[in-house]
């Protein structure tokens, strides 16, 4: 009778071996699926915004003449030319930040490194 028990307690360590196998192996597929949504959201999400981007110049509130704004996208989004000065936008949504590139750029205009060069071919 205590073989009996031995084989019951066997089969059923290795029945709860193999559902904890398979258990891990559905969490990674729902993992890898999980991961997949993720960057699609964000790829998403930069499309949306890099499109949003060129509408955001002709909002009621835009401070500027639309239509002296041209859109660059990257590393800035664009510049606005005015009949007294050129100013480099960037449109920044919420909590967000510059990058460390716009960040540079700023950082540039702001010790007056800017310059204007005549290529002729």
């Amino acid at each position: 009778m205590e073989w009996k028990i031995i084989l019951f307690l066997l089969a059923l360590t290795f029945i709860l071996i193999l559902l904890v196998l398979w258990q891990r192996k559905k969490n990674r597929a729902l993992q890898e699926k999980l991961e997949d949504l993720a960057f699609k959201k964000q790829s998403q999400s930069l499309k949306y915004g890099k499109m949003t981007e060129q509408f955001l110049p002709f909002l009621e509130d835009y401070p500027y003449d639309p239509q002296h704004f041209r859109f660059i996208g990257s590393p800035i989004d664009g510049i606005q030319f005015e009949n007294d000065k050129i100013v480099l936008i960037e449109f920044k949504a919420a909590d967000s930040h510059l990058t460390e590139k716009q960040d540079k750029i700023k950082g540039l205009i702001d010790k007056k490194r800017v310059e204007f060069e005549e290529y002729r071919i």
